[in-house]
């Protein structure tokens, strides 16, 4: 019945029916099994999502494949399709190891939770599993780009020639992915080191916020006023920073007061006890006050209290100074910082003091008269 037909349309027309036949069958297949999907396991129902396109493509490789040996003889056409082919399958491989990958790294995790309060070792887990798991896709999509090129002849030769030949085209290349590459070297020494976590209160930068994410090359801090603070892998391996949750949540907080010296230090030592034992975010293990130091007008109070994460400690702080400065108004407010200054009375200024009278020898016996007689004798 075809006779009257080129041969290479029949080849494509027999070539498009496989190929459409085994998608209809594909299609078939989906939608019998997604009728009964409802009822599977989560995890089964995962895999059935995620491999419904793997499947598909899948379903074109093979059907491909049959259908190769009905195209015409033609040796440039045959050598094109097979090469293609086979980088196909290269592909299909590749994204059947990517998937089965990332279904082992999501069932590793499954069992952990990160929503409770004593969430170390799922924090752990956690981290560890996305980490290494962002690392290896990357690493499977490079191998397999890199196998699925070299299925050419062409591209074979090309890269040969190039680093045979351009060294130094070479380099710069190596230079411009070096960033790409130390990240992601970094991001495996974190996962297995694991400095921060997921979930993990850190300082960096001067900024003071939780882990929320850990990609392949960044990590998003978000910060308490709801900001991210965006920094590379190889800084938490490169640069000092602090974790508030290396090894477990509890954290003690402190709380400083600068007071007169006629404080009442037990009694304001007594008034912190009672504050915190009827406080729920105190963990009942650390509290104390201390005169940590004494200046030229007051002195430093340091109250230590103790909770069971940084956010449950900084609300305690401030509750605690909040009541310990209550306290001290209403029952020592002599006791607040206060300025002393010495009142000296003022001395009344002294009249200035009179000439001495001329000074007049001692009179003789006779009186003024004698003495009048006793000069007139003289003068004669």
């Amino acid at each position: 019945m075809l006779s009257w037909a080129p041969p290479w349309l029949v080849a494509a027309g027999v070539f498009a029916l496989i190929v459409i036949v085994a998608l209809l069958l594909q299609l078939l297949i989906i939608w019998l099994m997604q009728r009964q999907v409802d009822r599977w396991p989560s995890h089964l129902r995962s895999i059935f999502h995620r491999t419904r396109r793997i499947t598909r493509f899948g379903v074109m490789v093979m059907a491909v494949y049959v259908a190769l040996p009905i195209l015409p003889p033609s040796a440039q056409i045959g050598t094109g399709v097979r090469n293609s082919l086979a980088a196909a399958v290269i592909v299909l491989i590749g994204w059947v190891v990517l998937i089965a990958s990332n279904i082992a790294a999501e069932r590793y995790v499954d069992g952990f939770q990160l929503d409770v309060e004593d969430n170390l070792q799922a924090r752990k887990a956690v981290t560890q599993a996305r980490v290494l798991k962002r690392a290896l896709n990357v690493l499977i999509v490079i191998l397999t780009a890199a196998f699925a090129l070299m299925s050419f002849e062409s591209v074979r030769q090309y890269g040969y020639s190039l680093f045979a030949s351009a060294g130094v085209a070479g380099l710069v290349v190596g230079l411009a992915a070096r960033p790409l590459l130390s990240n992601l070297i970094a991001g495996v020494q974190l996962a297995l080191s694991q400095p921060v976590r997921l979930d993990d209160v850190v300082i960096v930068e001067g900024e003071w916020g939780r882990i929320e994410e850990i990609t392949a090359t960044y990590v998003v801090v978000k910060i308490w006023d709801l900001r991210r603070l965006v920094v590379p892998l190889s800084y938490f391996l490169e640069k000092p920073f602090q974790n508030w949750t290396r090894i477990s949540a509890d954290i003690i907080g402190t709380v400083f007061l600068h007071l007169d010296y006629a404080v009442p230090v037990q009694a304001l030592r007594k008034k912190l006890h009672e504050i915190v034992k009827d406080n729920p975010n105190w963990d009942g293990q650390v509290v104390n006050l201390q005169v940590t130091d004494a200046k030229e007008t007051t002195i430093e109070v340091r109250a230590l209290v103790s909770a069971r994460n940084s956010g449950l400690c900084w609300d305690l702080r401030c509750e605690v100074r909040e009541a310990l400065i209550a306290f001290i108004q209403q029952e020592y407010p002599d006791a607040l910082p206060r300025y002393r200054a010495e009142m000296v009375a003022e001395r009344p200024e002294r009249p200035p003091a009179a000439p001495p009278p001329p000074a007049v020898g001692p009179q003789e016996p006779g009186g003024e008269e004698a003495s009048a007689e006793r000069r007139m004798g003289d003068a004669d």
